[in-house]
């Protein structure tokens, strides 16, 4: 899939797959940011990007960024197809989690994104699913 993408700061690279087996790409930090003990920081990702025509963007956390003290406060972030200006550039809001402020230089890579494909509900409202109720979560067991 060919996907249009704008980088801000041409010096780093454009998010990339690190293994062959990879099915994300890894985003690095545009600029060196410090993030307070206990506090949400937006982080520059240095793209903007224009998804395919029923495509969204999926940010999700490297498994290695608890191990810097953070989280992704959101869980995770969409972007929507339309979300494609010159100035849209992708973010990630990071939540520190520790007691002490966190540094990420620019260059690091903190987050991943998918490109996935979508489709567009409709809906048809009924009286009955016609199914047995399973009563609430977790009723496969363990």
């Amino acid at each position: 899939m060919k996907v249009q993408v704008r980088r801000v700061d041409k010096e780093l690279p454009l998010p990339e797959y690190k293994t062959p087996g990879a099915a994300a790409m890894d985003c690095s930090v545009r600029e060196d940011i410090e993030i307070p003990a206990k506090s949400v920081a937006m982080v520059p990702l240095n793209i903007a990007l224009k998804p395919p025509q029923g495509h969204f963007v999926l940010l999700a956390a490297r498994s290695s960024l608890h191990k810097r003290g953070l989280m992704m406060a959101n869980g995770i972030g969409i972007g929507d197809e339309d979300f494609s200006g010159d100035n849209d550039e992708y973010q990630a809001a990071l939540y520190n989690f520790t007691d002490a402020p966190v540094q990420l230089k620019k260059g690091d890579r903190i987050v991943q994104m998918i490109i996935l494909s979508f489709d567009r509900v409709e809906w048809s409202e009924v009286d009955s699913l016609g199914g047995p109720d399973r009563s609430g979560f977790g009723t496969t067991g363990i």
